[in-house]
């Protein structure tokens, strides 16, 4: 299975708060599987811009979905709201509820979902191990800790991006100051009515640099 992350990203490239069920996280600045609120106020910036386009987008990529990996944040607000028979007959909610489910996490021991898997050992191995199985995509929503991490051990194969047109001007990024370099190729590129541009990646490895000069 190929790696997929699917993030929600603002222009200036803020993931946090893209809906207001955020506003209840709270957690550690270097928990490794929990994203702090740390005094962000703008919550729900994305549900203004996502149109017809974006959600059929978004449901279809859900469908395609043969497993998904999670943080534990995005895990817990998933359960909360998919799990416990939000939407019944929606294709996010089936697709969530029928298909397997890993999370990360160092401190979640008894999972109530079904079908759900911690990993909470070696999660570099397991996540590779997952790679290595047959079949179309293992795929990370949200879960932005969980994706710099990812990315730090280089176990991405496909970065998704819905971004969206506006400016934040607070909250985590995507991508932190300081990070690991990585080679994209651009495999699709889509846009809505409402202006938010939906870009595929595929990870090359770390990119090429122009050669210094004498």
């Amino acid at each position: 299975m190929k790696l997929t992350t699917i993030t929600n990203v603002s222009v200036d490239g803020v993931t946090q708060g893209h809906r207001r069920i955020n506003a209840g996280a709270r957690g550690a600045a270097d928990a490794p599987d929990q994203d702090g609120s740390d005094g962000f106020e703008r919550f729900g910036w994305a549900p203004p811009l996502l149109d017809d386009e974006a959600s059929t987008f978004i449901g279809q990529a859900f469908q395609r979905a043969d497993a998904f990996l999670f943080g534990r944040r995005t895990y817990e607000i998933f359960a909360g709201s998919w799990g416990a028979g939000m939407d019944p007959g929606n294709p996010v909610g089936e697709a969530l509820n029928k298909r397997p489910k890993y999370v990360a996490s160092t401190t979640l021991s008894d999972p109530q979902w079904s079908n759900t898997t911690v990993l909470s050992g070696d999660v570099a191995g397991a996540v590779g191990e997952l790679r290595a199985e047959p079949g179309g995509e293992l795929q990370v929503w949200g879960s932005g800790t969980l994706i710099r991490w990812l990315l730090d051990h280089r176990l991405v194969d496909e970065i998704v991006l819905l971004t969206y047109p506006v400016v934040v001007g607070q909250g985590t990024r995507l991508f932190a100051a300081t990070g690991p370099d990585l080679g994209l190729d651009l495999v699709d590129l889509q846009s809505t009515p409402k202006g938010l541009t939906i870009q595929t990646y595929r990870t090359t490895g770390r990119p090429q640099y122009e050669a210094a000069t004498a």
